[in-house]
């Protein structure tokens, strides 16, 4: 990776490219799940955000946003996930790459769209399981509002996010708008697949933690 990544011209963000990304995620567990007998962790309810818009449920914090820079690591201590983060972009069809589902312990960053800590939505994605067993974000539904997601970004900064909302989404209904709005402040999201499962049809939502930048390390 060049110094480049400190221009913020060097990325601009792709809507259409971050949507997929989470149609991309739910096929690539959906060809890769197992059926565990209890299956992955769900939500509990007094982690959902509120009916008030995603971003008004979380009081602002003062920070300054920081410019772009790649993402090394991804921390999410209550679950005991520390695990590696590579750049997806787009495959050959336009949509977002998944990481490789050989690998259980390997994150994805959407390296065209926003960087944890820029002002905007970040997104991480992760595989919640695949034919081994349990992967990297299989406990993330059971991740809970006030909870922590620390990123390691190429610049030597840490990215401490808070977390105000879990929730599990529809994948025939994902409201993309919602989980991806600019809200002013610099944000995360997290997702894998959960919700049902079945052989048949795979994982038919999808977890997605929404998280708010509290600390620069």
């Amino acid at each position: 990776m060049g110094d480049d990544y400190r221009d913020p011209e060097t990325r601009r963000r792709s809507p259409w490219g971050v949507l997929a990304l989470v149609m991309l995620t739910g096929i690539a567990l959906m060809k890769n799940g197992v059926d565990v007998s209890l299956g992955p962790p769900q939500p509990a309810a007094a982690a959902a955000l509120s009916t008030a818009r995603a971003g008004e449920t979380f009081m602002p914090v003062p920070l300054e946003p920081l410019e772009y820079a790649p993402v090394a690591r991804v921390s999410i201590p209550s679950i005991k996930v520390d695990a590696p983060v590579v750049d997806v972009g787009l495959d050959d069809d336009g949509w977002v790459a998944a990481p490789p589902a050989e690998d259980p312990n390997l994150a994805g960053w959407y390296q065209n769209g926003i960087a944890p800590g820029q002002r905007g939505t970040a997104v991480v994605v992760g595989h919640v399981d695949n034919r081994s067993g349990p992967a990297v974000f299989y406990g993330l539904g059971s991740v809970k509002k006030g909870g922590h997601v620390e990123v390691a970004r190429f610049d030597g900064k840490v990215v401490v996010f808070e977390v105000y909302g879990v929730e599990v989404f529809s994948k025939n209904d994902f409201p993309g708008p919602r989980v991806y709005a600019d809200t002013g402040h610099a944000e995360l999201r997290v997702i894998t697949c959960g919700g049902g499962y079945s052989r048949a049809g795979g994982y038919d939502g999808n977890v997605v933690v929404f998280a708010r930048m509290v600390k620069v390390r």
